[in-house]
């Protein structure tokens, strides 16, 4: 079997060393031809009898010293919706001098947060065009790819574009949105352009841990699967079911995968407290061991987080990124977003446990889009109104907590 390998970029020196594992890589060594080394000379008794023509000698003995393997520890970072109105197109454009796009001082004060994580995951709510054609907001999506270096330089290592805008261009902003993603060194999972693409989801090696990422969504906004495309249905988890997300979480440990990490569109926009079709996914899927955290977006305000067999769902992140605002006659914590992290620590070898979540309330600014953290002195409402969401499910309910 042929090995698929992705080098991740180098940019930061802390995930430096990581890959990217797809089924080929990791079988590689199960599936391939005989090695090309050669045979190690023979070593101890074979050693003695090579010299002795064959004869029994004795030779001392050492029993091998034993070796525990420390314990390995990494964190996760993600965000909610980058969502590229119109309006937020403009502020790029004008970033960048009316020549073309900068959306990357949109991330400024944001980019030490998620620069420090082992794996920070962002959730591209739009396709992204290849060429810079087509551009467009509001319905029908169509972001300029400058976006995607954007997303390197804040210091996202992986993205999904599983959402209900998914397929705004069809089939082939999916391929666009992909290729785009590929060319800056962006890890992704969740749409592909292919079926063993989407069967196939990356595994993170971050520290010495592999991490298996999924992404599904409630709907493509009633845009029919692609007839050439069809394996992009199976993203639809009320179409696929409870079981079919959970097989393939199976799938992903089986591939070597020691911990999964599960990416949802869900919920009613708008609606800080989440659904009880939410509630009842995210009980169905951690409590199964495949499962070990679930990060959910759509519904474009903070909502809460809960812990389920001692595992981490967090069902809205809020907008990261938009024009939404009471000034597009939506509610003020539309501009409230977060970045959420994940304390991940092995507890006995091959056994890992979240040990705490914490979180940075963020804030769009607008005019200028400009990404900023929402502190109890710096946007104290906004701030305010992401504890209060983060907590709404009652005291016990989760043990997260405010960076400040």
């Amino acid at each position: 079997m042929p090995e698929a390998q992705i080098t991740p970029r180098t940019r930061r020196t802390r995930w430096g060393w990581a890959t990217l594992l797809t089924a080929g890589a990791l079988l590689a060594g199960a599936c391939g031809g005989e090695s090309a080394t050669p045979d190690p000379a023979p070593q101890g008794d074979a050693a003695a009898q090579a010299d002795d023509g064959g004869q029994d000698v004795d030779t001392p003995t050492t029993e091998a010293p034993t070796t525990t393997r420390p314990l390995r520890s990494f964190t996760v970072a993600a965000s909610g919706d980058l969502l590229l109105h119109t309006p937020v197109m403009a502020s790029g454009q004008q970033n960048a001098g009316g020549d073309g796009y900068d959306f990357n001082p949109m991330f400024d004060e944001v980019r030490d947060i998620i620069s420090r994580a082992d794996l920070a995951i962002c959730h591209q709510e739009t396709p992204i065009s290849y060429d810079n054609t087509e551009l467009t907001g509001y319905p029908i999506f169509n972001a300029p790819r400058d976006i995607a270096p954007a997303i390197v330089n804040a210091g996202f290592d992986a993205c999904e574009a599983t959402s209900n805008h998914s397929l705004d261009k069809g089939f082939d902003g999916v391929k666009a949105t992909l290729d785009v993603f590929d060319e800056n060194g962006i890890a992704h999972t969740g749409t592909g352009r292919s079926a063993e693409e989407v069967a196939n989801p990356p595994i993170y090696e971050v520290n010495g841990v592999r991490i298996g990422h999924l992404a599904f969504t409630y709907s493509y906004n009633g845009i029919p699967v692609p007839a050439d495309a069809p394996w992009l249905g199976e993203l639809l988890y009320p179409e696929i079911g409870v079981q079919a997300v959970l097989d393939r979480a199976h799938q992903l440990r089986e591939r070597g995968a020691e911990f999964v990490i599960i990416s949802m569109q869900w919920g009613n926009e708008y609606q800080q407290a989440p659904t009880e079709e939410q509630r009842q996914w995210a009980k169905d899927l951690l409590s199964s061991p495949d499962v070990d955290l679930i990060l959910g977006d759509h519904v474009h305000v903070i909502q809460p987080c809960e812990k389920i067999n001692g595992k981490y769902v967090h069902y809205g992140m809020g907008n990261f990124l938009s024009n939404q605002s009471p000034n597009a006659g939506l509610l003020a914590s539309t501009q409230d977003g977060a970045v959420v992290s994940y304390q991940i620590q092995e507890t006995s070898p091959g056994v890992f446990a979240t040990t705490s979540m914490t979180y940075a309330p963020t804030f769009v600014n607008i005019p200028g889009h400009d990404i900023q953290l929402a502190t109890p002195d710096r946007h104290p409402q906004s701030h305010e109104r992401t504890v209060e969401a983060m907590t709404a499910l009652g005291p016990g309910a989760c043990d997260a907590t405010p960076e400040y």
